[in-house]
C-alpha cells in the first residue's frame, strides 16, 4: 500500500465507526498499511487485537501501543461523528482524541523507520473502552508465555493538559471499589428502641471515613481518598425504618495504599457492627522510575519539538498502561491536549497530530 500523508491516514482512521468492541475493519487496514512488518492476530471472544512487529537486530524491543475502538458518539454533534470536519483549525470526530491521533502518529512513525537497534512493535486492540478483559492483557499473556514481551512501550492515550507536550504519564492510580452493608433490623419508625436502624449506626462513622486520605501521597501520586458514591436504605416510607443499609465507595490508590489496608480501614469503623464489605480491585497501581530510558528519550524528545519541559503526571483514570506495567514493561503514556473525550464535537488539531509523529520519530531515534 502506498504511504499515506499523515493527516491523510487520520482521516481514514476516523471514518470507522469503530465503536467497542467492533473495530469495523480498521484493524485490517493497519496490517495492510504496514506491510512490511510481521503480523499475528490474538483475538478473543468477540475483540479482535493485532501484534505488529519487526525485528531490525539484537538490541531492546520498543512497543506502541492503544486502541482502535471508540464510546458511541452519543447526543450533540454538530456533524456526523464519522465523517471528520475541518473547522476553525480543528478536526472534528468520535476519537480524534481518544486516541486515533495517537495510532495515527505511532502508525506513521513506525512505517517510516528504514533502521532501528532492536524490534519495533505495535499493539492494538478493539477492546479498551469496553471491560478491557480481552484486549491488551490478552497479547501481553501470549507475549510472555512465548518470551517475546517489549522491554519498553508508549502507550498514546491523550495525556496534555493545556499545551501540547506539557505533560506525560509515567504511573497511574489503581481503582478499588466496595459496597458495605449493615445489618439492622427493621422496625416501626414509631418505636426506635424495637429496631436496630444502620443509618443511624452508619451516620456515627460517616465523619472518620467520608472523603477521608487514606495516605499522604507523594511527588507524583495525589493521596488516596476514600469516596463514597452511594447509599442506599429503606422502602421510600417514613413509618418504617430499614433493616439493612448499602453503601458503595471507590478508592483510586496510589501505591502506598492496598487493598488489604482499605479492608481494615474499614474494620476499623465497622467493627463492632453486623457488616458485609464486598471488594474487588479493577486496576492496580503502577509507577515507571523517571530515570527509565523510556522516561528520558519522550522527555527529550517533547523539550526538542516543542520548547517544553514536560511535568511528570499520574492523574486520570486508568488505562491500557497498567497492563504492560503488571508485566514488568517500562511503560509511558503521551499524547494529544485531553478536553474533549467522550464529549459530543470530539476534536483535536492537525498540528498536534504531526508533532506527536515527529516526536515519536525521536524517540525511535533515540534508541538506535
Amino acid at each position: 500500500m502506498r504511504r499515506l500523508e499523515t493527516m491523510e491516514l487520520f482521516i481514514k482512521l476516523l471514518s470507522y465507526p469503530s465503536i467497542t468492541p467492533d473495530d469495523y475493519g480498521a484493524l485490517t487496514f493497519v496490517r495492510d498499511y504496514l506491510d512490511s512488518f510481521e503480523v499475528e492476530w490474538i483475538n478473543r471472544v468477540n475483540v479482535k487485537n493485532i501484534f505488529l512487529h519487526k525485528r531490525f537486530g539484537d538490541g531492546p524491543h520498543l512497543c506502541f501501543a492503544g486502541h482502535i475502538d471508540v464510546v458511541p458518539p452519543g447526543e450533540g454533534w454538530e456533524s456526523d461523528p464519522f465523517v471528520p470536519r475541518f473547522e476553525d483549525g480543528y478536526i472534528y470526530a468520535r476519537g480524534a482524541q481518544d486516541m486515533k491521533s495517537g495510532v495515527c502518529a505511532f502508525v506513521q512513525a513506525c512505517r517510516d523507520v528504514n533502521s532501528f537497534s532492536g524490534t519495533l512493535s505495535i499493539l492494538l486492540t478493539s477492546d479498551e473502552e469496553g471491560d478491557a478483559r480481552h484486549g491488551t492483557i490478552e497479547v501481553l499473556r501470549y507475549l510472555k508465555k512465548r518470551n517475546s514481551l517489549p522491554d519498553y512501550a508508549i502507550v498514546a492515550e491523550p495525556t496534555c493538559e493545556e499545551r501540547f507536550g506539557d505533560a506525560i504519564k509515567i504511573g497511574r492510580r489503581g481503582s478499588i471499589n466496595g459496597i458495605i452493608e449493615k445489618i439492622g433490623r427493621q422496625g416501626h419508625a414509631a418505636y426506635p428502641e424495637k429496631a436496630l436502624n444502620p443509618i443511624h449506626k452508619v451516620a456515627q462513622v460517616l465523619p472518620y471515613i467520608a472523603g477521608v486520605d487514606l495516605d499522604e501521597g507523594d511527588e507524583f501520586f495525589a493521596p488516596s481518598k476514600f469516596v463514597i458514591t452511594d447509599i442506599r436504605a429503606g422502602m421510600e416510607v417514613t413509618n418504617v425504618t430499614p433493616g439493612k443499609l448499602r453503601m458503595m465507595f471507590n478508592v483510586r490508590n496510589n501505591t502506598k495504599t492496598t487493598k488489604a489496608d482499605i479492608e481494615a480501614f474499614v474494620d476499623r469503623y465497622f467493627k463492632d457492627m453486623n457488616y458485609i464489605l464486598t471488594i474487588s480491585e479493577s486496576a492496580h497501581p503502577f509507577m515507571t522510575d523517571k530515570n527509565s530510558k523510556i522516561v528520558k528519550a519522550l522527555t527529550k524528545a517533547i523539550k526538542v519539538e516543542t520548547g517544553i519541559d514536560t511535568k511528570y503526571s499520574t492523574a486520570g483514570g486508568t488505562s491500557d498502561a497498567r497492563f504492560f506495567a503488571e508485566f514488568g514493561v517500562d511503560v509511558v503514556e503521551f499524547g494529544v491536549i485531553n478536553d474533549t473525550i467522550h464529549a459530543p464535537n470530539e476534536r483535536t488539531t492537525p498540528e498536534e497530530i504531526e508533532k506527536l509523529k515527529y516526536i515519536f520519530d525521536r524517540v525511535i531515534e533515540s534508541f538506535k
